[in-house]
C-alpha cells in the first residue's frame, strides 16, 4: 500500500505557471521557495540563484538555517 508521504511532487497545483512565467524573476523565486519549503522539482537549484534571491525568498526559517550554512560557511 502506498502512502501519501511517498508519492514525488513535479508541481504546485494552486500555481498557474503559464502566467508566472512572463515574469521571469518571480518564477525564479517561486520555483526555488517550492525546491526548499517542498521538495518540489528535479532539477538542482543553482547556488548564483539562491544567492540573488536569498534576502526575497519566503522559506522556513530551519531550513533557511541549514541551507546558510551550506552557502556561506
Amino acid at each position: 500500500m502506498k502512502k501519501w508521504y511517498n508519492i514525488a511532487m513535479n508541481k504546485h497545483w494552486s500555481v498557474d505557471e503559464k502566467e508566472l512565467v512572463k515574469n521571469p524573476e518571480a518564477h525564479t523565486i517561486w520555483k526555488l521557495e517550492q525546491r526548499i519549503n517542498w521538495g518540489i522539482g528535479e532539477k538542482i537549484m543553482s547556488k548564483v540563484d539562491l544567492l540573488k534571491f536569498w534576502d526575497r525568498l519566503d522559506i522556513d526559517p530551519w531550513k533557511r538555517k541549514a541551507l546558510a550554512l551550506a552557502l556561506f560557511a
